[in-house]
């Protein structure tokens, strides 16, 4: 009977994640949708086409190598935006926001900002809220989408 219950445990609670505050969360496992089986490039353009839709204007798609992690740039409301693009499979790290970072720097665009098919680490959140970097997640693009 102990083998029956562990399997249906198993079988029925795919992903188990414990908060901060102890309380327990049961989520299921989704299922890929088309942006999360893109090629990073295409991925990409997915997301610049996003933001014309949202009113970005002058959003350009970086050229691949030597762009300082920096994927595409864009203007809203008169703010400049840096912005790197992360399509994973896993939670997005602190190394994403360290490229915004610099990338920002480098184009001389007054926010940088990290947007992904997935979530961030909790490292990722932390050095983003200290570098001042804008976390675009997996919620973020969806509501993006649905607008």
């Amino acid at each position: 009977m102990e083998n029956i219950v562990a399997i249906a445990a198993m079988i029925l609670v795919p992903v188990l994640l414990v908060s901060g505050i102890g309380m327990l969360v049961f989520t299921r496992r989704r299922r890929p949708v088309p942006m999360d089986l893109m090629e990073g490039h295409d991925f990409e353009y997915f997301c610049a086409d996003l933001l014309k839709k949202k009113g970005f204007l002058d959003v350009q798609v970086t050229k691949g190598s030597g762009d300082y992690g920096i994927d595409i740039l864009a203007e809203k409301d008169g703010v400049t935006y840096a912005i790197q693009c992360k399509r994973y499979q896993d939670p997005v790290g602190i190394k994403a926001v360290q490229e915004a970072y610099a990338g920002r720097d480098y184009y001389d665009r007054m926010v940088g900002a990290v947007l992904t098919n997935q979530y961030f680490t909790t490292p990722a959140v932390e050095a983003a809220k200290r570098l001042k970097i804008l976390l675009w997640d997996r919620g973020y693009l969806e509501e993006m989408m649905e607008e």
